[in-house]
């Protein structure tokens, strides 16, 4: 029997990815979430998947923020470009209900952002 192919990725937020499959998987069911992983999703099916698996709204919004990086980004951002969060309506209020992202050619709402997990 072949020895079985693995491939190492160096990932540079691996707790912030992990947590983001976790959520896909437990929102999706395993395959669904690979083929997302791999294929692609937006970052609205990301918030959505997060907010409503497991972890808390706050390590939701860590997770995607800091799990960025270790995603191809379309369209292509350039180097400069800032998330920006969308807060709920209540006055004061800090919870994070969407993101979007803006750049020196404006700005781009989670469903104009499209996410595959770099390999």
């Amino acid at each position: 029997m072949a020895p079985e192919a693995r491939f190492a990725v160096s990932l540079k937020n691996p707790d912030a990815v992990a947590s983001i499959v976790a959520s896909l998987r437990h929102v999706y069911g395993d395959e669904v979430a690979r083929l997302m992983l791999v294929e692609g999703m937006s970052l609205a099916n990301l918030i959505d998947a997060m907010f409503s698996a497991a972890p808390t709204h706050r390590e939701a919004v860590r997770s995607i923020t800091e799990g960025l990086d270790d995603f191809i980004i379309s369209p292509d951002l350039g180097l400069m470009w800032h998330l920006r969060y969308i807060y709920a309506d209540q006055p004061g209020s800090l919870h994070v209900v969407d993101m979007e992202i803006a750049t020196p050619d404006g700005t781009l709402s989670s469903k104009d952002v499209w996410l595959r997990l770099s390999s």
